[in-house]
């Protein structure tokens, strides 16, 4: 077994004993905090986080984890793990099936291989840095594994997605609606789903903003596996210490369009 293949059965792993967690919390009744972000956090987010944690910790110790709940262990460390339990609390916490579970490992800061999983569906998106996004379908798609992003070269042309309007704030809203104006539609909701979706050929570009490294790092192989291209909102590849912006296209030849878009002001 190669490092590679070790790492990638580690990431499976902690997704699935998250996801072992994460189901009897769905749809049940559960108290909700707020953290200092005013985001919502549960106790499925806690639990699967220190799940995950285990996992990692008894395969790979010499490894660095760093969650979206408990913070950074061992930050010399040149590989780390970067861990969303419920990425999409707001979807997770009102019955909606829209938010996922994230595994990242960067290597020196770049990221490695990445796993998104949807407990409650079961469809789960595996990649590795220069290599191909695999896809389970779990209860959807009639069993079909097909992944691959869609060819849609012009802006006109796109389905445009974010999460939230209230990412957009300051100047971002009005570079957003900028990128908004130029494109066939958009819609909101999805949080990590949304890249799968993307990876699948059903979403053109993501614009979103204020992302956490936990947010993003898992998408960067799933989507560039799938055939897309990920960066900030200048182009840059993706930092943890970079400025929250993330842009995910499909169709590489959007990218240098819509980061033209968003350098506009509505």
């Amino acid at each position: 077994m190669t490092e590679t293949e070790r790492w990638l059965q580690a990431a499976e792993a902690a997704a699935d004993v998250a996801a072992c967690v994460v189901r009897p919390f769905f749809r049940a009744k559960l108290a909700t905090q707020e953290k200092s972000d005013a985001s919502p956090v549960t106790i499925a987010d806690r639990t699967a986080e220190q799940a995950m944690r285990a996992v990692l910790a008894e395969r790979l110790p010499e490894h660095g984890i760093l969650g979206e709940e408990f913070g950074l262990d061992r930050p010399q460390a040149r590989h780390r793990w970067v861990l969303d339990p419920i990425d999409g609390t707001r979807a997770f916490i009102t019955g909606r099936p829209s938010f996922g579970i994230l595994v990242a490992l960067l290597e020196d800061g770049v990221p490695v291989l990445g796993v998104l999983d949807q407990p409650i569906t079961g469809e789960r998106w595996t990649a590795r840095s220069g290599g191909t996004t695999s896809y389970r379908p779990g209860v959807l798609q009639g069993g079909r594994s097909d992944i691959g992003t869609r060819r849609c070269p012009a802006l006109a042309d796109a389905e445009l997605s974010c999460t939230s309007p209230e990412m957009l704030q300051g100047d971002d809203l009005p570079r957003w609606t900028a990128l908004r104006r130029q494109v066939k539609r958009a819609s909101w909701g999805g949080d990590c789903y949304a890249y799968g979706l993307l990876a699948l050929g059903q979403i053109d570009i993501i614009a979103e903003c204020t992302m956490q490294p936990w947010d993003w790092a898992a998408l960067v192989p799933v989507v560039e596996g799938a055939g897309g291209r990920i960066t900030d909102w200048q182009g840059r590849p993706l930092r943890p210490d970079g400025d929250g912006t993330v842009l995910a296209v499909g169709d590489p030849a959007l990218l240098g369009p819509a980061v033209d878009a968003l350098a506009q002001r509505s």
